[in-house]
């Protein structure tokens, strides 16, 4: 596995980087020019990315999803060579250092503000009544009631409980044919057992 990440730089710095790796360190008239360095501090999300004898402010910065990197040899098969995950953003000296540790932009325009667009919000929840709502269904597990109160019927009061009434079944009718529509006599339903009789 290739080790693998995304340098996010301005447009004045991509210029300049480009122009280094097109040109052969040897055809350089002057080798400082020609060095690039990032080094970090002792958080390691701040740092300094310098170009040449020029510094520029640097954050290591996680993306809000994970981008995956492909190779090719031959234009047709493409080879997974990494999961990205963070990105190193070089800013100019005057521009604001970017809030917290985690970018809230993807890497393309349909990411913008992907976090806020893209991603479910997590929920607002009570801790009390998350709690209370789990009392509550580990005592219907045990088998002890709960009312809608929040009091605990059975094992609290100590007596038993008792069985609600069971409604009775209905008392089956005979069955009364129903006309035909046209008029005639209706045929009588025939159930299951008339067929296997004959």
């Amino acid at each position: 596995m290739e080790e693998q990440f995304i340098l996010r730089v301005p447009p004045s710095v991509a210029e300049r980087i480009e122009r280094l790796m097109n040109e052969s360190a040897a055809a350089s008239s002057n080798p400082d020019e020609a060095s690039l360095d990032l080094s970090f501090s002792e958080d390691g999300r701040n740092g300094t990315f310098m170009i040449g004898n020029e510094s520029f402010p640097a954050s290591l910065l996680d993306l809000p999803a994970v981008v995956e990197s492909y190779k090719t040899y031959d234009d047709s098969v493409l080879i997974k060579t990494a999961d990205v995950g963070q990105m190193i953003m070089v800013r100019e000296e005057n521009d604001p250092a970017p809030e917290g540790v985690e970018y809230k932009h993807g890497l393309t325009p349909p990411m913008r503000d992907a976090r806020r667009r893209r991603f479910r919000r997590e929920p607002d929840l009570n801790a009390e009544l998350v709690n209370q709502v789990e009392k509550h269904l580990i005592n219907i597990m045990h088998g002890v009631s709960v009312n809608q109160n929040a009091s605990v019927i059975g094992a609290e009061e100590g007596g038993d409980r008792k069985k609600p009434p069971v409604a009775r079944a209905a008392t089956k009718q005979p069955d009364v044919q129903e006309p035909a529509a046209n008029g005639e006599e209706a045929e009588p339903d025939r159930s299951d057992t008339d067929e296997s009789e004959n």
